[in-house]
C-alpha cells in the first residue's frame, strides 16, 4: 500500500541499471542472496488527482489564481485587525468559490478515474501455478505469462513466446499506436515457439534481458537465455519479437507472451505526455486585468491613507470633540497606525476585485458545456454517439484556434479502401456488380466483362491477385491453415463468407478483394506455394522470391513459377517507380489514365511483369542469394540485385483505389481554411499514402505548389534543403504552397534549424508530416505553442498515438473511432466524426468566446461602478473609513442583485445566427487573437465604469444633497434634513441607481432575448426593490443594529427621488446608445453586417431546444413538457413535439453544410421573444 502511495505521489525512485532482467513466469533463482527487483504495476493512470493529493493539489492550483489568493489575504487581514467590514464579507464568498470549483474539478477527474478503472479492470488470463488464471489487467506483473486471444488488445508490452501456429508467428495491427492499419507479422524464438500449452510453458526456464523502458515504438533491444538439458541457449530479441500494449491480435487464434513493460512503463504510456493543467487565453487575460485592478486598489488605498493623515494634520480634525482618542491610541506607533489604516482602506475597497467573477465563470463553463452534448448536429446516429466534454475549462478556447493538427488514419478517413477503376492494356475499366466494364460500355453490353478476355487482361488480374503479402483468416477452426497437411484443403469448399484477408497495406487488401469479386480469387499461401482460382479453376504457383517494398524503390515484386513451369516476375508500385523501367505495353495511354485517376483523388498503382528464360532465372537466383547472405553491405547489394531484376518490364496496367474519407471532410477543411485556421496533417503513415489522402480530402489542392523535405540524412543537408525551399517560396509566384516532411527530416530540422523550418512552414498554406512517432507529433505542436506569436493550437486524433499531441495542444479533441478509446479518455472534447469539428469551432467556439469576454469585462465594469462611489465618499467623511453602503448590500451586490442576468447572458447570447456562422466561416476571424479581450476594450469598459460611478455619486449628491425641496412633497423642514436625508439614504440612492444602470447596461449588450433573459433582467431589479422593502421595513430581532430601518421606504415615497433615479440612469446610458448607433452605421464589423441576415424559418421552441438528447428524443419530455404546457407552446403533448423533432431530422445533400441545426444555439430571435 505504501509503495503504491509513493508511486502515485511520484516518489518511487527510478531504476538505476540500464537494462532489466525479467524471469519468465517469475521463476527467480533459488539462492538466498537474490532480491527480486520492483517494477511498476500494470495500472494506466490518465487522471490528475488521487484521494491523497486532491485537497493540497487542488488548493494550490486554485490559489494560483490572483483573485483567490488576494481574497485569502484580505480575509486574514480582517481576522487580525479592526476593519470597517466583517470577515464574513470576504471569507464566505471565498469559501463558496473554492468549494464549487473543487467539486467541479473533482467530478471531472472522477470521470477520468472511472474510465481508467474500466481499462485496469478488464479481464485477462495469465499462467500461474501451472494453470490458466483469470485476473484483472491491473494485476499483471513483469514476468507473468499472459494469454491473448484473437481480436483482443495486448494488456502490456509482451515478448512473444508462442502462438497457435507451428512457426510461432502472429499478426497484429497497430492502428491505435502509429495509425497504420496494415497487418504486421511478429515472431517468437524457435525454442519457445513449441510451448503451445500451459504445461510446457510452466516447464520453460528462460530469462529475458532487455533495455529499460523508452518511448520509441520501433526500437527494442534484448536477448532471451533459455536453459534446456543443463545447457544455456541465447537468442537475440528485436522489435519483431515485442507485442506493444494497445496493439490488437489478428488472424491468430491465441498467443502467449511474457510481460516485460507494464502500466505507465509500457511504450504506449510513455508516449503519453504528462497531464498538465490547461489554462485558456481568456483566463490568462483575466489574471492580467486583475493585476491592473489590484494596482488601482493599492493606489486608492495609499492615496486615501495619505489624505487622511494630511487632513488630520489640523488638530480639530485629528481629535474632534465627539471622538476623543484613548490613551492607547495616543501612544501607539505611527508606523503601525499607518499600516493599520492602509489595510483598513484595502478591506474597504477590496470589492473592486470581483471574487464572484471566478465562480460565475466556473458555472458558465460547466453549464455551457452541456450544450455541446445536447447539440443533435454533433450526434452520430450510426454509432449512437454524442459529443462529450471532458474539460469545460477550455470552452472559449474553441473560438480562438489558429492551427489544427490532425491525425489522418481514422480521423480524416474511415480506414476503408474501395477499388474503383483500372487501366488494362490501354483500356479503362470500372467495376460494376462484380464485373469489369470497359469505359463507355454498360454491364449488359456484349463483351462487357473479362471472362471472355484472354492474354494481358487475364494476366493483369493474376498479377494483382499474386503480387502481395496478404494473409488469410478463416472463421471455422477446421479451416485454419496449420503447418500440417495440405494448406489448400479448404479450397474445394471455399466460401467467401468464411474467408477474411489481412494485408500489409490497405491497398493490397482492396485489390485482392476486388480481383476475387471479379473472378480471380487468391485462396491461400503456405510460404512456398500460392493458390488462386481463375473463374472457378484452381491454379498453384510456387513462390520463389519476394522483393520487399521499400521507400527508395517504391515498389514490390514476387518471382513465381507458374503451373507450366515458367518463371515470371510480377511487380507493382508507384507510376514513377515502374513506368521508367517498362519497355513494352501501352505506356503512354496508361500514363494518361494514371493522371486521370489521380485527379479523381484515387490512389494509383502500376502493375507490370517480366518472363525469365531458364538462364536468366539462374542468374537472378544467384544474385539474390548472394546479396541476402552477404555479411557486409547487405542492403546496398540487395538494392543492386533488385534494380538488375526489375527492368525490361512489360506493362500490364494500373489500378485506382479510393481511400474512403469520412463524410464532409473536404468541406470541413475548406471551412477551417476560410476561417483563417491552418490545418496540419500529422500521420505515422507512408509518404505516398499520406500525400494521396491529403489531395483527396482537399488538404492539398491540385494547383498548390508541393514542396518536399524528405529523407534528409544530416544537419547540413537538411539546412541546405530548407534554404532552397525558402528561396523557392519567395521566387515562385504561386498563391499557395504545401509542404511534405517526414519524421527523420523533421528531427533534424527541429534540432538545429527551428527558425528556418518555422519560416518555411508559416509561408505554406498546408503542411503534411508523415512517418511521425507519437512524441514527434507533440514536439511539432509544442514548437508552435512556444513560437513568438503564441498561436492557439488544436490537436485532433483517434488513437493512442495521438494522445501526446492531444495533451500538448491548447485544445485536444478525441475522435470516437474504431481503435480504442485512449484518445477520447485523454482529450478535452470528444466527437464522433471529423466533420463535427466545423460546428464545434465556428459556432460553439464563437458563442462561448463572445459570451465569456463580455462576462469578464462586465464584471470588472460593475465592480468599478460599485466601489468607486465608496472611494469618492471618503472625501466627504474625512477618510474615516465609513462605508457608503450597508453591509448587507455589500455582500449581496455580486451574489444576488447583479449575478443572474450576466450568467444567463453568458449561457444564451448569440451575436449571429448559427447558420450564418457556418455559412460564413470568415466571421471566425473577427474574434481571433483574443480581439474582444484586448487592452483597448478592457480600458473602454474600465473608463465607462469610472464615468458611470462619478455620475451615480455626484448626480445623487447634486440632485438630492443640496435642496430638501426635492424630498417628499415639500412638507419636510430644512431642520430635519439630516434626519431624513442622512448618509444611509444617500448611499441607498446611489446603490439603487447603480443596480438599475448596470442591469440595463447588460440589457443593451444583449442581442438574443429569450424569456429567461427577460425574467432575470427585470426580475433582478424587482428583487432588489422587494428585498430592500422587507429588509428596511421590518425590525429583525437577530440584527444588533439596523441602520437601514425605514430608509428605503422613505426614499421611494418621494417622487423627486424617482425623478432623480430616472435622470441619472438616462444620463449614464444615453451616450452609450448613441455610440453604438453611430459605430454600427459608420464602421460596422463583418459580424454586425451578418446580424441582418435572416435566420431559417424552421426552429424549435426555446424549451425544446434546451433538451435535445440523443435517439431523437424531443425536449417536450418531463420538465420541458411541463413548462411548455404552462406557456402554451406544446398544445398537442409529447407526441406532437416528438413527431416534429423526427420530421426536422431529415438530411439533404443539397442543403447547406449542417442544415439541420437543432441545438439551443438555433433559436431565432423571433421565437425567443415569444418564449
Amino acid at each position: 500500500m505504501l509503495r503504491r502511495i509513493r508511486q502515485q505521489l511520484g516518489f518511487d525512485p527510478p531504476h538505476q541499471s540500464e537494462t532489466r532482467t525479467v524471469y519468465v513466469a517469475n521463476r527467480f533463482p533459488q539462492n538466498g542472496h537474490y532480491i527480486p527487483p520492483r517494477f511498476t504495476d500494470n495500472r494506466i493512470i490518465s487522471s490528475k488527482y488521487t484521494i491523497w493529493n486532491f485537497v493540497p493539489k487542488n488548493l494550490f492550483e486554485q490559489f494560483r489564481r490572483i483573485a483567490n489568493f488576494y481574497f485569502l489575504i484580505i480575509f486574514l487581514v480582517q481576522l487580525m485587525i479592526d476593519t470597517p467590514t466583517s470577515p464574513v464579507t470576504s471569507g464566505l464568498p471565498l469559501f463558496f468559490v473554492i468549494t464549487v470549483t473543487a467539486i467541479k474539478q473533482g467530478y471531472e477527474d472522477w470521470l477520468r478515474h472511472k474510465a481508467d478503472n474500466e481499462v485496469n479492470g478488464a479481464p485477462v488470463f495469465v499462467v500461474r501455478s501451472g494453470s490458466l488464471v483469470q485476473t484483472r489487467s491491473k494485476n499483471i506483473r513483469v514476468g507473468d505469462i499472459v494469454r491473448v486471444a484473437k481480436d483482443e488488445t495486448f494488456p502490456a508490452d509482451l515478448v512473444l513466446l508462442s502462438s497457435d501456429r507451428a512457426d510461432g508467428t502472429c499478426h497484429i495491427t497497430t492502428a491505435s499506436l502509429d495509425g497504420e492499419t496494415n497487418l504486421k507479422t511478429h515472431f517468437s524464438v524457435a525454442e519457445t515457439a513449441v510451448c503451445q500449452s500451459v504445461s510446457r510453458l510452466e516447464a520453460l526456464q528462460a530469462v529475458v534481458e532487455c533495455q529499460q523502458p523508452e518511448a520509441d515504438l520501433y526500437r527494442f533491444v534484448g536477448r532471451m537465455t533459455m536453459t534446456q538439458h543443463d545447457e544455456e541457449i541465447v537468442r537475440p530479441l528485436g522489435p519483431e519479437n515485442l507485442l506493444l500494449r494497445g496493439a490488437r491480435l489478428k488472424n491468430t487464434k491465441e498467443i502467449f507472451g511474457v510481460a516485460v513493460y507494464t502500466g505507465m512503463e509500457s511504450k504506449m504510456a510513455l508516449n503519453y505526455k504528462c497531464k498538465s493543467q490547461k489554462r485558456s487565453a481568456v483566463e490568462k487575460s483575466m489574471n492580467t486585468f486583475l493585476i491592473i485592478y489590484l494596482g488601482i486598489l493599492l493606489f486608492e488605498a495609499i492615496l486615501s491613507t495619505i489624505l487622511k493623515y494630511a487632513w488630520q494634520a489640523e488638530d480639530k480634525w485629528d481629535e474632534p470633540f465627539y471622538n476623543q482618542k484613548t490613551e492607547q491610541e495616543r501612544n501607539s506607533s505611527p508606523i503601525l497606525k499607518f499600516i493599520s489604516d492602509f489595510l483598513a482602506f484595502m478591506v474597504l475597497y477590496n470589492f473592486i476585485i470581483p471574487i464572484s467573477l471566478y465562480v460565475t465563470v466556473e458555472m458558465q463553463k460547466f453549464l455551457g458545456s452541456f450544450f455541446i452534448g445536447w447539440d443533435l448536429d454533433l450526434y452520430h446516429e450510426e454509432s449512437d454517439q454524442k459529443a462529450q466534454v471532458n474539460t469545460s475549462d477550455l470552452n472559449e478556447e474553441l473560438g480562438q484556434v489558429e492551427y489544427v493538427f490532425t491525425d489522418k488514419t481514422g480521423t480524416l478517413t474511415e480506414n476503408e479502401m474501395q477499388f474503383r477503376e483500372c487501366s488494362v492494356n490501354g483500356t479503362k475499366y470500372r467495376e460494376v456488380n462484380g464485373k469489369l466494364v470497359p469505359e463507355g460500355m454498360t454491364e449488359d453490353s456484349p463483351d462487357g466483362s473479362l471472362p471472355h478476355m484472354i492474354g494481358d487482361e487475364l494476366l493483369f488480374l493474376k498479377a494483382v491477385s499474386l503480387c502481395h503479402t496478404v494473409q488469410i483468416s478463416y472463421d471455422q477452426p477446421d479451416c485454419l491453415v496449420s503447418g500440417d497437411g495440405d494448406p489448400f484443403s479448404h479450397a474445394n469448399g471455399f466460401s467467401s463468407n468464411h474467408m477474411e484477408y489481412f494485408a500489409s497495406s490497405p491497398d493490397e487488401k482492396a485489390l485482392v478483394e476486388a480481383t476475387k469479386r471479379i473472378g480471380v480469387a487468391f485462396t491461400g499461401s503456405n510460404g512456398e506455394t500460392m493458390e488462386i482460382k481463375t473463374f472457378g479453376k484452381s491454379e498453384k504457383y510456387k513462390l520463389l522470391h519476394v522483393l520487399e517494398f521499400d521507400a527508395n524503390r517504391r515498389r514490390m515484386s514476387v518471382i513465381l513459377q507458374d503451373p507450366s513451369g515458367g518463371k515470371m516476375l510480377f511487380t507493382k508500385g508507384a507510376e514513377s517507380a515502374i513506368l521508367p523501367f517498362t519497355t513494352t505495353g501501352e505506356i503512354e495511354k496508361t500514363r494518361l489514365h494514371v493522371d486521370e485517376f489521380a485527379l479523381k483523388g484515387l490512389r494509383t498503382l502500376v502493375v507490370a511483369c517480366r518472363h525469365f528464360s531458364p538462364e536468366e532465372y539462374m542468374d537472378v537466383d544467384r544474385r539474390l542469394n548472394s546479396a541476402r547472405t552477404a555479411l557486409q553491405q547487405r542492403e546496398e547489394k540487395l538494392q543492386e540485385a533488385f534494380s538488375y531484376i526489375e527492368r525490361n518490364l512489360h506493362l500490364l496496367g494500373a489500378t485506382g483505389v479510393e481511400d474512403k474519407l469520412q463524410d464532409k471532410v473536404q468541406e470541413t477543411i475548406e471551412a477551417l481554411r476560410l476561417a483563417g485556421i491552418k490545418v496540419w496533417v500529422l500521420t505515422g503513415d507512408k509518404h505516398e499514402t499520406a500525400v494521396s489522402v491529403s489531395l483527396s480530402c482537399g488538404h492539398f489542392h491540385r494547383t498548390m505548389n508541393i514542396l518536399e523535405l524528405l529523407q534528409q540524412r544530416s544537419d547540413n543537408e537538411c539546412a541546405e534543403q530548407l534554404r532552397r525551399l525558402s528561396r523557392r517560396i519567395k521566387e515562385d509566384h504561386v498563391i499557395q504552397h504545401g509542404l511534405v516532411v517526414d519524421g527523420a527530416s523533421l528531427s533534424l530540422a527541429l534540432r538545429e534549424h527551428e527558425k528556418l523550418f518555422m519560416e518555411v512552414c508559416k509561408n505554406c498554406s498546408a503542411v503534411l508530416c508523415c512517418r511521425m512517432a507519437p512524441l514527434q507529433k507533440a514536439k511539432v505542436v509544442r514548437l508552435f505553442k512556444t513560437s513568438p506569436e503564441k498561436p492557439i493550437t488544436l490537436a485532433i486524433g483517434d488513437g493512442a498515438n495521438d494522445v501526446s499531441m492531444i495533451q500538448e495542444a491548447h485544445v485536444g479533441i478525441g475522435i470516437m473511432g474504431k481503435e480504442g478509446r485512449q484518445a477520447v479518455r485523454n482529450s478535452d472534447y470528444a466527437i464522433a466524426r471529423f466533420k463535427f469539428l466545423a460546428k464545434l469551432l465556428l459556432v460553439h467556439g464563437h458563442f462561448y468566446y463572445i459570451r465569456i469576454t463580455t462576462l469578464v469585462q462586465y464584471f470588472f465594469y460593475k465592480n468599478v461602478c460599485f466601489i468607486t462611489p465608496q472611494f469618492l465618499y471618503q472625501f466627504f467623511c474625512l477618510f474615516s473609513q465609513q462605508t457608503l453602503y450597508d453591509s448587507v448590500y455589500l455582500t449581496l451586490y455580486n451574489i444576488c442583485f447583479t449575478s443572474l442576468p450576466i450568467l444567463v447572458y453568458s449561457l444564451f447570447e448569440q451575436l449571429v445566427h448559427p447558420h450564418v456562422l457556418q455559412n460564413k466561416p470568415g466571421l471566425y476571424r473577427d474574434i481571433s487573437k483574443n480581439s474582444l479581450l484586448s487592452f483597448r476594450t478592457f480600458l473602454y469598459w474600465t473608463l465607462l465604469g469610472f464615468c458611470h460611478a462619478f455620475v451615480f455619486f455626484f448626480g445623487s449628491y447634486i440632485l438630492m444633497g443640496e435642496d430638501t425641496t426635492l424630498m417628499g412633497n415639500g412638507q419636510i423642514l430644512r431642520a430635519n434634513r439630516q434626519l431624513m436625508f442622512g448618509n444611509w439614504t444617500f448611499g441607498t440612492l446611489v446603490f439603487t441607481v447603480m443596480v438599475i444602470t448596470v442591469t440595463l447596461k447588460l440589457a443593451l449588450e444583449t442581442h438574443f432575448w429569450t424569456w429567461m433573459n427577460h425574467f432575470v433582467t427585470w426580475g433582478s431589479i424587482a428583487f432588489y426593490f422587494i428585498f430592500s422593502l422587507f429588509y428596511g421595513g421590518i425590525i429583525w430581532p437577530f440584527l444588533h443594529t439596523q441602520d437601514m430601518y425605514f430608509v428605503f421606504v422613505q426614499l421611494l415615497s418621494s417622487g423627486s427621488a424617482w425623478f432623480a433615479i430616472i435622470i441619472i440612469v438616462i444620463t449614464c446610458l444615453f451616450p452609450d446608445v448613441v455610440k453604438k448607433v453611430f459605430y454600427r452605421h459608420l464602421q460596422p464589423t463583418s459580424t454586425q453586417k451578418s446580424q441582418s441576415l435572416s435566420a431559417p424559418a424552421q426552429t424549435l421552441s426555446c424549451v425544446e431546444s434546451l433538451c435535445c438528447y440523443q435517439h431523437g428524443q424531443s425536449g417536450c419530455s418531463r420538465l420541458a413538457h411541463f413548462v411548455e404546457q404552462m406557456t402554451g407552446q406544446c398544445p398537442d403533448g409529447v407526441n406532437h413535439c416528438q413527431e416534429s423533432s423526427r420530421n426536422n431530422r431529415s438530411w439533404s445533400d443539397t442543403e447547406n453544410f449542417y442544415s439541420n441545426d437543432r441545438s439551443i444555439l438555433t433559436l431565432s430571435p423571433i421565437e425567443a421573444t415569444h418564449c
